[in-house]
């Protein structure tokens, strides 16, 4: 019996039929795709194109970090020019800055001769350097203008400026006022009671009853620069 009067396609017929099919389901899903992206004609992409992460150092610390505060500030930054209004040349910004002074207390200079020992291994002295405040460090993200009015001349240089909205200045005052507020805050003095404590229970777990922890040379800002613990 003939093959077309079976009403069965012939395999070398049914092939180009089912190639066709699958090509214009192809176009088919191009073409949604490109209506979708002419849904949002003036969209963005974001696209991450950083180079690798270059290791400048290793640096072996050897602070204990004892205590660390949360400082905010407003800083009201304020230019004018001496002869023109402020509408027609002049700044002022807003900013509200937070951020984070850790106080440490370095260990790494203590050697044996900072630690006293008696001869029946009951007590025990040791001598540390005082506390010391690191860096401020901002926290971006929870640091921002408030607002920032410019006169005219300032607007029209920031249209021929590399970088219009440069808020490096505020940064670095923000910083410095933290790190004025944490020299008045007490975190020295918090962080040496916290490393005395830290260091009398480490010498007490191994045996000793009695354990003094001294402050070498006078405080920055004057206070106590000793504390003894005694155990029962």
């Amino acid at each position: 019996m003939s093959p077309l009067r079976s009403g069965r396609m012939p395999w070398w017929l049914s092939l180009p039929l089912a190639v066709a099919i699958v090509l214009a389901l192809v176009l088919v899903a191009g073409q949604l795709r490109w209506i979708k992206d002419l849904s949002d004609p003036f969209g963005t992409e974001t696209k991450d194109r950083t180079g690798p992460t270059l290791l400048k150092s290793i640096q072996d610390m050897s602070r204990y970090e004892a205590a660390s505060g949360s400082f905010q500030v407003v800083v009201d930054l304020d230019k004018d020019a001496k002869f023109l209004p402020d509408a027609v040349r002049g700044t002022r910004t807003l900013f509200v800055g937070t951020g984070s002074v850790a106080a440490y207390v370095d260990l790494g200079g203590v050697g044996e001769d900072a630690v006293t020992v008696s001869k029946d291994r009951r007590t025990a002295k040791i001598r540390v350097p005082h506390a010391r405040l690191g860096k401020p460090a901002l926290d971006v993200d929870h640091s921002y203008a408030v607002s920032k009015e410019r006169g005219l001349l300032d607007r029209l240089g920031d249209l021929f400026s590399d970088n219009p909205n440069d808020e490096r200045e505020v940064h670095q005052l923000a910083a410095r006022h933290i790190a004025t507020a944490a020299k008045r805050s007490g975190l020295r003095g918090r962080a040496e009671k916290n490393t005395e404590s830290m260091l009398t229970s480490l010498l007490k777990s191994l045996g000793y009853r009695s354990v003094t922890v001294e402050f070498d040379s006078p405080k920055p800002g004057g206070g106590s620069g000793s504390g003894s613990a005694d155990g029962g």
